[in-house]
């Protein structure tokens, strides 16, 4: 019972200070994203260690960390897919655990590789991802068409998946992310894979969704010029364990680099390792 009574009071020291120093005005935004003490086993392996970050509505953080980091484990956790060994989350105020249902409902997901049908269209992709995410038959049509629209796929919108380029593939990905107007929008790797005007058509989008404000996204990649270029945020991951967690501005204050941020932190991770095993 007092383990119990510890684990909540933290709980609400964490939700009242976000989990890291903010600015009063954006203080007053409620948590979009909870988590607290994450973890996950396979084995004697631990992917994600202890981990605890929060993110306030309307914010936009790059998730970072070099391949193998626990990237893709903490988002696949984060939106249902797959269950901690321990620790919570939260999207929305609604426990991804407890119930994942509402949590579902309250976030978007596109993951490295989407999981589209390729016999489908974008139209009748879209339509049926927002059947599944319940948006009611009355609103159905509209919540498509602007799904479709804000992603540019109005112009292929009956032609089949298969017949369409990767960055359109990718375009349909985000479209059926947005498509019930989640509060929490996890994109993971969204340019993987894609050339250089691809991967920019794919950043100006997720910009001018970002830009919305009343979307959370939080941006997992291991590429750097994808954060400084749609981020507010950035938290750092490696070896599954977070390291760093602050604004882009003061990380990057006086035109250093975040490349230069990553590879110092980074760096300093991999020689604590070190020194930790040979201890």
């Amino acid at each position: 019972m007092t383990d119990q009574k510890n684990r909540e009071a933290n709980r609400d020291s964490n939700r009242e200070a976000g989990g890291d120093a903010r600015p009063a005005g954006e203080r007053a935004a409620p948590l979009a994203i909870e988590v607290e003490g994450l973890c996950k086993r396979y084995g004697d392996h631990e992917a994600v260690r202890n981990l605890s970050f929060s993110v306030r509505a309307g914010e936009v953080v790059g998730f970072l960390g070099p391949n193998g980091a626990g990237k893709t484990t903490v988002m696949r956790i984060l939106t249902g897919f797959l269950p901690a060994t321990d620790g919570t989350a939260r999207i929305a105020g609604h426990d991804v655990f407890s119930d994942p249902i509402a949590a579902r409902r309250a976030i978007g997901y596109l993951p490295e590789t989407p999981p589209l049908y390729p016999e489908m269209t974008p139209a009748s992709y879209v339509d049926f991802v927002a059947r599944l995410k319940d948006v009611p038959r009355a609103k159905r049509r509209a919540a498509v068409d602007r799904a479709l629209e804000r992603c540019g796929l109005a112009s292929v919108r009956g032609r089949e998946i298969r017949q369409l380029s990767k960055g359109y593939r990718q375009r349909v990905g985000l479209a059926q992310a947005i498509v019930h107007d989640p509060q929490v929008l996890v994109l993971d790797e969204p340019t993987v894979g894609l050339d250089p005007i691809q991967i920019r058509e794919i950043r100006a989008l997720i910009a001018d969704l970002s830009r919305s404000g009343h979307q959370t996204v939080i941006l997992s990649t291991h590429i750097l010029p994808e954060v400084e270029a749609i981020c507010q945020r950035v938290i750092l991951i490696g070896r599954g364990q977070k390291v760093l967690d602050q604004p882009l501005a003061e990380l990057t204050k006086g035109g250093v680099a975040l490349e230069e941020v990553f590879t110092r932190v980074m760096t300093r991770d991999a020689a604590d390792a070190v020194e930790k095993g040979a201890a």
